[in-house]
Parts: C-alpha cells; structure tokens; sequence
C-alpha cells in the first residue's frame, strides 16, 4: 500500500515512470474495493444466511417436538461424544433402550441418547422426536442460528479482501515483469560494449 501514499507525489513528478502512477491507482482501487464493498458483499451474505437460517429454526420449531422417555434398559457400549450444539459441552450422552409416545399418539420403542449419568429402567428424559415419532435432533435455536450468519457475513468479506489484494499482487507482479523485460530490451539495444572505452560513448 505504499504506492497510495505516493499517488499525489507522484502526480507532477519529472521521474514518475507510468508504471508507477499505475501501481498507485491499482494500490487506491484495492483499498477502495476491501473498505467499502467488501464489508458491502459481506452484509448481503450475512443477511442471506439469517434469512434462510431463520425460516429453518421456525420450520425445525415446529416440525420437531420434545416428549417424555422412559428408559427399558441401558445399552452397553462407550459414552456418546457431546452434542456440539449442546448448551454444556461436558454433558456426555450413553445410549438407552427407550418407549417414548409421538406427537401424533403412537407408541414408540427405539434407542435414544440420554444425559442421565446413570439410567436406570423407569427414568424419564427428554428426547427430540419429528411428528411421526422418530427421534431426531434438537431444533436450531435462534441465537446459533444468528451467530452462524455473522460468521458467514465475516467470512464472505475476508474472502472477498482476500481476492481483491490477490488481484492486485497479480497485476502488480505482471507490471514489474513488463517492466523488467522493457529494461532487458533497452541493455540489449544498449549493445554488449556499453561502457567499453573506445566505442564511441
């Protein structure tokens, strides 16, 4: 970004190449597009995803139902990681036999998770079933749902900033090259005795 802060110098300067007035405005241009539509693209990608997160917690509020569990027995087997969206991240399941009733009256019989520390047959707990009974996982919550589209706006415009400072290294690395080779061209035409005594300079 040195080339902004030499953007005017360069201006009305005898020794200003044009390569150096254009590395200037291709350096102004980059920092325009990273403060303003970076965080612009950012907003609309963060609102999208608000958006369509949003319409699914109300759709998974309303299609998932939380019942009463009975435990028949515990099932042997290694504890269950946590659930990450769980609100205690300590909180590790086992896996129980279960009879649950669905939200739509039928009796249920399956294997479901359960934070009991130590289930016994007849303890109840909470289990996420959809209407028909089957046991699925918790709904989306509206504050998670909200985080994930903040850090989807965030990373959309990182992307973004990313993408437009690439582009400028690229063009900036394609003008010194052109540069450089409009420098071998002039030594080549300079002849091989450029600075030889007797050549005539």
């Amino acid at each position: 970004m040195r080339a902004i802060r030499g953007l005017w110098r360069w201006r009305r300067n005898p020794l200003r190449r044009a390569t150096d007035l254009a590395e200037a405005w291709v350096a102004l241009l980059t920092l325009l597009l990273i403060v303003v539509a970076a965080p612009v693209l950012g907003s609309l990608v963060g609102a999208a995803a608000e958006n369509t997160l949003q319409q699914s917690v109300r759709r998974q509020q309303h299609d998932r139902h939380l019942v009463t569990a009975t435990v028949v027995r515990k099932l042997d087997g290694p504890l269950v990681e946590p659930d990450p969206d769980a609100t205690s991240a300590r909180d590790t399941r086992s896996r129980v036999l279960a009879d649950w009733t669905a939200p739509d009256g039928t009796e249920q019989h399956g294997t479901a998770l359960t934070t009991l520390k130590s289930p016994h047959k007849g303890d109840h707990f909470g289990v996420w079933t959809d209407r028909h009974g089957l046991v699925t996982a918790r709904p989306l919550d509206s504050a998670t749902a909200t985080t994930h589209a903040v850090l989807a706006g965030f990373g959309a415009a990182l992307l973004v900033a990313g993408l437009v400072e690439s582009g400028r290294r690229m063009i900036v690395w394609r003008m010194v090259r052109r540069r450089y080779a409009r420098w071998d061209q002039a030594w080549d035409r300079a002849g091989p005795d450029w600075g030889k005594a007797g050549t005539g300079s």
